[in-house]
């Protein structure tokens, strides 16, 4: 096998020696496996090896990749190879037989070789690390201001302890079963237990001098031949035989066939800070910024190893960590949200740690405990080990399940015997998640240092006055018999009654209290945090509809047949018969809700938003069913035999029946439809008209719809007879007068409308548009007859011929123009346009005659500027400023109509399909050569008469308003504003000549506005005075009685507020369990209850009949509450909300479900839900999917939409998911139409649910009535106060300046201003603060680099850049722009860390991968709006940009409320940081208002209709 011939061998020299020596050394120690000795050995020896012998190498390594040589034959065969090398050449070396020369070039040749086996060894198929890369483990650069051991020019770490949390404590207490309690690393003040050159766990290698060091030889390994060698493996003191070698990290005996080696990472995987920065593992939404620095991110970590330095892999609970040993884990990173085990759409992590900690949080369901790490940057919660690493895992989670067991059964039964114990752990039934069937004394007794350590510290934390579970008969034989030691984890406690310190428990939060109904659906979402009720029956098993399994009838004689009502059981298991188990939809018990959910959105995906296929009458295809008509024709008309029926087979089917039809695709569902009318054509093609039915699969329900529900849609259609597959039932659910009382019943199924599913009955009691995802009481049809009537046809053709402009009443012309046609009136969906009513156009309809500049100052762009005084400048590329109204549309134009007119075609024929209108511009005061600066002190609805005209489209109309003169009103402009929506008035008229404001003319006041015209021209008549118009049209709207309102979530009130002001409720009870919050909401109702219980506490109390709560206030009960609406905890969807991986998050996740049987309960005639953006989108929108399915479900209308607060009045970014339900019999509101336009970028208001794009109803969405509001608006009247300013009430600085800060203060005089208060920052923040300029767009990349002087006495330092930056260069004067050696490439030193510097350190040092962290130490624009009102505003926080504008401080707690439009005499309660969190968790009070506005219009429409059928009704007859 080896090379063949003769060949003399190279000398081996001084360099090559030590370096083998030194190899040898290692190997001895431990610190390296054998495998590795072998690698690195060959790669020294590589350059003497002869080219067959390099090729045999080379060709051994493939072998073993292949797996088709044994690792030990592998290990034997290279060593032969590699033995006579050595052996040879030291022979030769000391024979001194080869020339000066041959000795020259082969010195040379060989360091060479040394060199490279240090390049490449790290390079070694993935396996091992070379023995630098060993001793100092995988290096790391921070994301953050976290710090990192300095590394030596050469990379080894010099000896430093590892800062962090210490604790001798050691393993798990039983604590963790309920509370996450840390496991940190041990603190070690001296190195006695470790080698003298290491400290830590860190070996400190010296460097290797090529000249200098020497490996010494005995005389007898100078002898030549393989004998030679076999004599020294037996006496050479390098490579003893006895005693067993270990790994100096991880103590495992290296000759152990049980040792396990890490397999190694992909290719792929990266370092943890790289990993930390990807986008998959972050919750911010584009506009968002990153978390404060204190915040530790938290995530999940499956198909993970753990390992030491020497690649091995090792438990880490068994000491290592608190031993200081360095233990480093792979796996693939998920999202803290993320339930799937699988390593699918995880980030591929490698070298993660050290591990600083472990430590357990609790049971997940009672059956695994949560186990998590800490390293410097993140925490990890494990999910699925590896398969490698599994068996550790397997001991771990059964021995800490094991401890549980134990403790628990001690608990209850401190008296009994050892025998006692092992029957309990015996007869206990492990769960599946441990992989063992079943528990056995040899399992204790295996546990058994473990189980006693936890009791010990069970009884650690228990009073003092509690007899130690130690001491009981059971583990007194426990212990005697498996030879424990006690207080093994507590150094230097003499015994167990010593006193001991009790850890505070956590509040232990409730779980979701649910209705049997909600229960149902949402037992697969929410199975962990959902406590059923006791006689819940099991969820009712889907099909997907589309396979034969699922069309086929019940057997009858299976397990769930056989439970089944029709065959004489008794119906609660409510599962499928067996053979009519959908194999699409089937699901495994012990999956968790995201494999669950994954599975569900794999097969639905192609179905949700799936449109029908149109299928031709004239297609040729061959019918394998026998069809026939039945009866006489009704009527023959042109081409077409009308018939009332046809047979199918033996089955009669009629006109309105329910019918299954195929799709030309055999995939999809069958369609079900009701056949309107039939006919056969002349082609003798038998026809059909059908209106379609939908599937719930088919709308935004998706895999949660129940498979028996259809839904009614405006969609009819054309087909032909033979798609029709068979007869089928469609049950109509109508709802009792007693529907209110129904909520909340034991058996939920009661009025379920299908007792028996025979395959071909379906229920409907609700009809879907499938553009808004809209489920409404299905329409009143209208009523025919005859041999083709279609009533959604009617309906169809109505609807199309709403939104086609209609023109009216034609008018004698006298202009002489015949090219022109003119009208008295114009109609487009619905609604009439009359000469002189006032409307709203589109912006670009026409232009005014002023060219406006524009005012608005400019942000902050220094064309040159001085690099080493700003050097973070010329991070500010580009010219976006977040917040910055640059891009904001305008508001409608607004025109009076003079005429309405239509043209003549060259024939001569009128098209009225092309309207004009003629109308009088209105200017707005930033239309005038003001500009913007103009409007800045105006009201919102002050216009300015112009004699300009303009012809526009009418198609360019988006609706009506209302302008008066200001001067014909016989009220204040103010009080005629506030009695409704778009009105407008003006005072003066705008001479765009002169480009003054003058008086206007007569035309324009009084009798300025035209009644239509019945004689000759555009139309002449009396006109009448603005006054007398507006009383006209002040019609008196509809009685209603104010709802009842129930507030759960209530926060401060802003949700109650905003309902307040529309008129629509009375505030009779709300919830919130935050004191402060609560005190709040009481301050500004003082007449409603408010509930400081958990939400889930007080439904359990009504549901069982309770009439008050334990502090004796009366609960609503049944029929009570009209409107319940709130916004549960959203920190588990909020995009803003990074890291919301705390149990308390989890636990407030599942309040959804709370709400939503606070709705089933209570059935109140509204309901609404309020939530961040993210709502919708959460888990692939299943939360979504689930509310709206336990909705209608209850029977309630619903939809749902994403609204942006900017639309409607304040000047701040914040986009709300809002789902909104109505009672059957009430009318579903629309969504609001935006009041205000806003910033483009953050009106993205469109929802992708299932590759569907889903809106709104709104329309208004290229512009709005009314200008933006600005920061400028809302709070340019505050007074000026300093950084800290605490003083709760002092008085206002001057009168409002801008329309919004008027109706901010309210008309009451008002002269204290409450709550304008500031956090108190530091001196050095301080100091930052007042060094960013005034500009727009302004943040801490325009800090000059300087000392100053704090207040506090002290003064800062001058930010050294000590470092090249590759990504950025140099400036232009030749300055570097690193701070830290990371910028170069190399690994992060905590000694490049900076202190105490105006331009804070840690930004640059990881700007280049945040965005250049724009937006931090940010300050506000006065012409700009507010990001995202946070509830604890921080210069380097979630939303940075929280300076004020002028001011060097951050923005107070009621500039914040006003953001959110509360008015000032809102009051908040608590300490600043109580009112910062009332106000940023608050829905703005402006966007409820529109939202309750909606509700009244339903209100009063249902009114007025009860008004008139009451009209309508008969007089009773007197007898």
């Amino acid at each position: 096998m080896l090379g063949s011939g003769v060949l003399q061998r190279q000398p081996l020299s001084e360099t090559l020696k030590a370096k083998l020596s030194e190899l040898e050394e290692d190997f001895s120690e431990g610190n390296v496996t054998e495998k590795g000795y072998i690698k690195k050995r060959a790669l020294l020896l590589n350059g003497l090896m002869t080219p067959d012998d390099h090729k045999l190498i080379l060709k051994l390594e493939q072998e073993l990749k292949d797996k088709s040589l044994p690792e030990k034959e592998y290990i034997k065969e290279v060593t032969k190879v590699l033995d006579k090398y050595t052996a040879e050449s030291i022979n030769q070396d000391s024979m001194e037989c080869e020339t000066s020369e041959a000795n020259g070039s082969s010195s040379e040749e060989t360091v060479e070789n040394s060199k490279m086996a240090d390049a490449c060894s790290s390079e070694d198929s993935g396996v091992l690390t070379s023995s630098g890369d060993e001793e100092k483990g995988p290096t790391k650069k921070s994301p953050k201001n976290i710090k990192q051991e300095k590394r030596d020019d050469d990379g080894v770490s010099p000896p430093k302890r590892r800062k962090g949390k210490l604790n001798g404590s050691g393993q798990p207490t039983i604590l963790t079963m309920f509370s996450k309690v840390s496991q940190k690393r041990k603190a070690t003040d001296s190195s006695s237990d470790v080698d003298s050159s290491t400290e830590g766990g860190i070996k400190s290698e010296p460097k290797v001098e090529h000249e200098d060091k020497k490996v010494k030889h005995e005389d007898s390994d100078m002898d030549s031949g393989p004998e030679l060698r076999k004599k020294s493996e037996t006496t050479a003191p390098q490579a003893p035989k006895a005693p067993p070698v270990k790994c100096k990290e991880c103590r495992q005996l290296l000759d152990d066939p049980d040792l396990r080696m890490f397999p190694g990472d992909p290719q792929e995987a990266v370092d943890e800070v790289e990993m930390l920065t990807d986008e998959r593992l972050s919750l911010l939404e584009e506009d968002q910024e990153y978390g404060t620095y204190d915040d530790r991110p938290q995530h999940k970590i499956t198909n993970f190893s753990v390992y030491d330095k020497n690649t091995h892999l090792c438990a880490f609970d068994t000491g290592l960590i608190e031993k200081n040993v360095e233990l480093y884990f792979s796996g693939a990173v998920k999202p803290i949200y993320d339930e799937n085990p699988s390593a699918d759409g995880g980030v591929l992590a490698k070298s993660v740690g050290p591990i600083n900690e472990w430590w357990t949080a609790g049971f997940d369901g009672g059956e695994n405990a949560l186990i998590g790490f800490t390293t410097a940057f993140a925490e990890y919660i494990v999910m699925q080990p590896s398969e490698a690493y599994a068996p550790f895992m397997d001991t771990m989670w059964e021995k800490i399940h094991m401890s549980k067991l134990v403790i628990e059964f001690l608990v209850n039964n401190q008296e009994a015997a050892y025998e006692d114990l092992l029957n309990k752990i015996q007869t206990t039934v492990p769960p599946q998640s441990l992989r063992v069937t079943s528990f056995s004394e040899e399992s204790l007794l295996r546990h058994a240092q473990f189980v006693v350590e936890q009791v010990e510290n069970f009884d650690l934390a228990g009073d003092a006055d509690e007899a130690p579970l130690l001491t009981t008969p059971c583990m007194r034989a426990l212990i005697k018999l498996a030879g424990v030691t006690l207080g093994k984890r507590r150094a230097g406690r003499s015994g167990i009654k010593q006193p001991r310190k009790v850890k505070a428990k956590p509040m232990r939060q409730t779980k979701a209290t649910t209705t049997n109904l909600v229960c149902s659906i949402f037992d697969t979402f929410f199975k962990d945090q959902i406590q059923p009720g006791d006689k819940i029956g099991g969820p009712r098993r889907r099909r997907c509809g589309v396979c034969e399994v699922c069309q086929q009838p019940d057997c009858g004689t299976c397990v769930a047949c056989k439970d089944m009502t029709k065959f004489g059981g008794t119906g609660k298991s409510k599962q499928a018969c067996v053979n009519r188990r959908c194999p699409n939809m089937a699901v495994q018990d012990a999956e968790d809700d995201d494999d669950l959910e994954d599975d569900l959105d794999k097969d639905f995906n192609g179905m949700v938003g799936h449109k029908r296929t149109h299928f031709s009458p004239r297609k040729n295809v061959k019918s394998k069913v026998k069809i026939s008509w039945e009866g006489k024709p009704l009527k023959e008309e042109g081409k077409k035999t009308f018939y009332s029926a046809v047979m199918l087979e033996e089955e009669k089917i009629e006109t309105g029946d329910c019918v299954t039809v195929t799709s030309e695709d055999p995939t999809k569902p069958l369609f079900i439809a009701r056949v309107m009318y039939m006919w056969e054509d002349s082609g003798g093609d038998m026809m059909c008209h059908v209106g379609w039915f939908c599937r719930g699969s088919d709308t935004v329900l998706g895999e949660t719809s129940d498979p028996l529900e259809v839904f009614l849609v405006d969609e009819c259609e054309d087909i032909l007879v033979q798609f029709i597959k068979f007869k089928c039932k469609v049950i109509l659910k109508t709802f009792d007068k007693d529907w209110f009382s129904q909520g909340g019943v034991e058996d939920p199924d009661t009025d379920y409308p299908i007792k028996e599913d025979d395959g071909r009955t379906f229920f409907c009691q609700k009809w879907y548009d499938p553009d808004l995802a809209r489920f409404e009481d299905p329409p009143v049809l209208e009523e025919g007859s005859g041999h083709k009537f279609c009533p959604l046809c009617l309906r169809l053709d109505h609807s199309r011929k709403s939104e086609i402009p209609i023109v009216r009443e034609q008018l004698d012309d006298d202009t002489g123009d015949d090219n022109k046609v003119y009208y008295g009136l114009c109609q487009k969906g619905g609604v009439e346009y009359k000469i002189g009513d006032d409307v709203f156009l589109l912006p670009d309809s026409f232009s005014f005659s002023v060219k406006v500049k524009n005012s608005t100052k400019k942000a902050n762009k220094k064309d040159n500027y001085d690099e080493d005084l700003y050097p973070e400048y010329y991070r500010k590329r580009g010219d976006y400023v977040k917040g910055s109204n640059e891009e904001c549309p305008e508001p409608f134009r607004i025109g009076r109509i003079l005429s309405i007119y239509c043209k003549r075609t060259v024939s001569g024929i009128i098209n009225t399909h092309d309207v004009r209108l003629r109308v009088t511009k209105f200017y707005r005061p930033e239309n005038t050569h003001k500009g913007k600066a103009g409007s800045h002190h105006t009201d919102l609805n002050l216009l300015y008469w112009s004699d300009e005209e303009a012809v526009v489209d009418f198609m360019s109309v988006q609706g009506k308003c209302h302008v008066v003169y200001g001067e014909d009103l016989d009220v204040s402009v103010e009080d005629w504003s506030s009695k409704g929506l778009h009105r407008f008035y003006f005072n003066e008229a705008y001479n765009t000549e002169s480009k003054q404001f003058e008086e206007p003319p007569n035309k324009a006041r009084s009798g300025g506005k035209k009644a239509k015209g019945k004689g000759k021209g555009k139309g002449k008549g009396k006109g009448k005075s603005a006054e007398a118009e507006s009383k006209e049209e002040e019609l008196p709207t509809p009685a209603f009685t104010k709802l009842r309102m129930l507030d759960v979530f209530a926060g401060c009130g802003g949700l109650s507020e905003g309902f307040h002001q529309a008129g629509i409720a009375e505030s009779k009870w709300a919830v919130e369990v935050m004191e402060p919050a609560a005190q709040a909401y009481r301050l500004n109702n003082p007449d409603c209850t408010v509930f400081t219980d958990d939400c889930n506490i007080l439904l359990q109390l009504v549901m069982e009949g309770a009439t008050t709560n334990s502090t004796g206030q009366r609960l609503p009960q049944k029929g009570d509450v009209e409107l319940l609406c709130g916004g549960p905890p959203c920190q588990g969807f909020s995009g803003m909300n990074r890291f919301n991986s705390r149990q308390y998050s989890q636990f407030k996740n599942s309040l959804v479900v709370s709400f939503l049987s606070y709705c089933d309960f209570y059935r109140p005639k509204f309901f609404l839900l309020e939530n961040v953006r993210n709502f919708v989108s959460f888990k692939s929108s299943m939360v979504l999917k689930l509310t709206l399915r336990c909705l209608i479900r209850m029977g309630y209308q619903c939809t749902f939409g994403v609204l942006q607060a900017g639309n409607y009045g304040v000047a701040q970014t914040r986009r709300r998911a809002i789902i909104l339900a109505a009672a059957p019999g009430e009318k579903l509101p629309m969504y609001p139409e935006p009041q205000h336009v806003f910033s483009p970028r953050a009106c993205q208001l469109s929802v992708m649910v299932d590759e569907k794009k889903y809106n709104s109803n709104t329309q208004w969405r290229q512009s709005a009535p009314f200008r933006t509001i600005t920061i400028r608006d809302t709070m340019s009247d505050l007074p000026s106060i300093r950084n800290g300013h605490a003083a709760t009430e002092i008085s206002y600085d001057g009168e409002p300046r801008s329309y919004f800060q008027k109706i901010i203060r309210g008309n009451q005089y008002q002269p204290i201003l409450r709550d304008h208060i500031c956090k108190d920052m530091n001196p050095l923040v301080e100091a930052r603060m007042r060094h960013v300029p005034l500009a727009p767009g302004s943040d801490w990349r325009d800090l000059p680099n300087i000392v100053v002087r704090l207040s506090d006495g002290s003064s800062s330092k001058l930010l050294q850049y000590t470092h090249e930056d590759k990504k950025n260069g140099t400036s232009s004067t030749g300055a570097l722009r690193g701070v830290c050696s990371c910028a170069e490439g190399a690994a992060c030193d905590q000694n490049d860390r900076q202190f105490n510097t105006l331009i804070p350190w840690c930004l640059p040092h990881t700007g280049n991968r945040h965005n250049h962290w724009a937006g931090l130490y940010g300050r506000l624009e006065w012409d700009g709006f507010f990001s995202t009102t946070v509830t604890n505003p921080e210069p380097m926080g979630k939303q940075g940009r929280v300076l004020h504008p002028e001011q060097h401080r951050v923005v107070s707690v009621r500039e914040c409320a006003r953001s959110q439009g509360f008015p000032d005499t809102y009051r908040f309660y608590g300490s600043i940081l109580d009112k910062h969190r009332q106000v940023g968790n608050a829905v703005p009070p402006p966007m409820a208002a529109a939202i309750g506005r909606e509700i009244k219009k339903c209100l009063e429409a249902k009114s007025k209709k009860e008004t008139q059928e009451g009209e309508t009704k008969p007089a009773p007859v007197e007898a």
